[in-house]
């Protein structure tokens, strides 16, 4: 993974080294993980996403990452 960018409406837009681009909606993991659903109310956070060191994940903070 190179890129990610949020999107409205709780979606990711991601970016990986081979060139593909792919669109992820994060809203059913709201139900899925209770630590995921803090991004629902904080629109800022979700906002902030960064691909983690190494390209294998999205990390909005320290405590919160894919």
């Amino acid at each position: 993974m190179k890129v990610v960018n949020s999107l409205p409406n709780y979606r990711l837009s991601v970016h990986f080294a081979d060139g593909v681009t792919k669109i992820y909606d994060v809203k059913p993991l709201f139900e899925k993980w209770e630590s995921i659903k803090v991004l629902e109310d904080a629109t800022v956070l979700f906002s902030d996403v960064e691909v983690d060191i190494g390209g294998y994940g999205v990390i909005w903070s320290d405590d919160l990452d894919l």
